[in-house]
């Protein structure tokens, strides 16, 4: 199927939803993307797995980077898709093919913008990371990341949120002795003693960081607890996996160390974990761009890829006219007048 990126960016999204490219399946729509970058005299286009890059090469003063993922979630019988009245209904409209879109229109219009553009279109974010495009590229070919600022065209429903939060997951054990349950004096209840774990969390206050003039705000919660023998055991171990989400003023690493202090005397394992990023809004890329685009700006109180910009050095914000509580619903859709309304202030601040 072919992307005619002449139509109006409305109409280049429903094309674009159209391609069916749930994550893994990608290739169709990659296609199309290439087919239609390739022949723009005033891009470089490199082709990696089913991951784009394309480039200006003015030699300007400043690179900035725009990126959106090309995957969606499974279907949920929203395919094709359908406009009734401002509203565009489809699989991906909202997260994230609606800031493709723009993307796309931006990079066949600009043939001579006041920046040096990479336009990013990547696959797999919508899965496990290991499959991620745009971390493949970080790590194999972080040259054509290079940049100064980073828009990464997640669903915000037009407002710029700043940065992301990091996460890391981590599993408190709690040790107890094994015991018949008729005597459990002569046992030490692991389940019972987690309450001081529990009591931890309970009484947790959040911190909220000011962060490049954002306002975060943090989260530690215990999402899953394991443990139990049998029916007439008392229990030697409890498992509490606790999830801290923590502002970008806590590196990674700092970010595991305060989990741990929180919980001295019990053992503390550290599953997973993504740093945070900063908006980097003190950069002059990212004040002209919030002056172009003109909307509200907050934090991202979530994890996204712009963390992936962050480990390049590259400061990064999200912005995109779809709308995030819509993304991955049976009845995903985008208002239309914020896909115009996007692209009218990206080629503002492009032009």
């Amino acid at each position: 199927m072919r992307l005619d990126l002449g139509l109006d960016v409305a109409a280049l999204t429903a094309a674009i939803v159209d391609i069916e490219s749930v994550s893994g399946n990608e290739k169709a729509l990659a296609d199309a993307v290439e087919e239609a970058l390739a022949p723009l005299p005033h891009l470089r286009v490199a082709r990696d797995g089913d991951t784009l890059v394309a480039r200006t090469e003015l030699g300007r003063d400043q690179r900035v980077i725009l990126a959106g993922h090309l995957d969606t979630v499974p279907l949920n019988g929203n395919l094709p898709s359908r406009v009734e009245g401002d509203r565009l209904y489809g699989c991906g409209t909202t997260d994230m093919k609606s800031g493709v879109a723009v993307a796309l229109k931006l990079a066949a219009a600009l043939s001579a913008p006041s920046r040096d553009i990479t336009y990013v279109f990547y696959e797999c974010e919508e899965v496990e990371a290991d499959r991620n495009g745009l971390k493949r590229l970080v790590e194999t070919r972080p040259g054509l990341l290079e940049g100064d600022f980073a828009v990464l065209m997640e669903p915000t429903g037009g407002l710029i949120e700043g940065g992301c939060q990091g996460t890391l997951r981590a599993e408190i054990t709690v040790e107890g002795k094994r015991a018949h349950s008729a005597r459990a004096w002569m046992g030490s209840n692991a389940i019972h003693s987690a309450g001081v774990v529990l009591d931890v969390l309970r009484a947790y206050e959040p911190a909220r960081p000011v962060v490049d003039g954002l306002e975060y705000h943090e989260g530690l919660n215990a999402v899953f607890i394991r443990g139990g023998v049998a029916g007439n055991v008392i229990p030697d171990e409890c498992v509490v996996t606790v999830n801290y989400r923590f502002a970008p003023d806590k590196s990674l690493a700092e970010a595991e160390a305060y989990v741990r202090d929180l919980f001295p005397g019990h053992r503390v394992t550290i599953v997973d974990g993504a740093p945070a990023a900063r908006p980097g809004l003190d950069h002059p890329a990212a004040a002209s761009f919030v002056a172009a685009a003109g909307a509200a700006v907050r934090a991202k109180l979530g994890w996204t890829d712009v963390s992936r910009f962050a480990d390049l050095g590259v400061p990064a914000v999200n912005y995109g006219p779809g709308e995030p509580t819509l993304a991955h619903t049976k009845e995903e859709h985008v208002e239309i007048p914020l896909i115009a309304d996007c692209e009218r202030r990206m080629l503002a601040w492009l032009g």
